[in-house]
């Protein structure tokens, strides 16, 4: 049986998408086991978005017709070496994948370890 972060990656993200959802998922599952990913939002297995917990929701993973964004909910505490975190909010930065090859795991890593402090 699929759960629903499987049904999710699935319907909602577009199939040249899906590699750089799976990859962060194996970082996440592999580097990071303390990390709860759970589906937040919605009232069914087909609505919300996944969202990886440490205490608190740290971040928001989002499907769009150009490629996926991660959002780290205190994106603007952090430091910023590879000059790739976008937004305007008061806390939350985003970080938008577009490209598999633009994937990295040591970028990745690089925020993660950040978010969870």
């Amino acid at each position: 049986m699929k759960t629903p972060i499987q049904l999710f990656i699935e319907s909602k993200v577009l199939p040249e998408y899906q590699p750089i959802v799976e990859r962060f998922r194996t970082l996440v599952k592999n580097k990071y086991p303390n990390l709860k990913e759970e589906m937040r939002g919605g009232t069914d297995k087909y609505y919300g978005v996944p969202v990886y917990r440490h205490n608190k929701i740290i971040i928001t993973l989002s499907p769009t017709k150009k490629g996926i964004t991660f959002s780290f909910a205190e994106g603007k505490k952090f430091e910023d070496k590879f000059s790739l975190l976008e937004g305007t909010g008061n806390k939350t930065l985003n970080l938008r994948i577009s490209k598999t090859d633009d994937y990295k795991d040591e970028i990745l890593q690089y925020y993660i370890e950040q978010a969870i402090g």
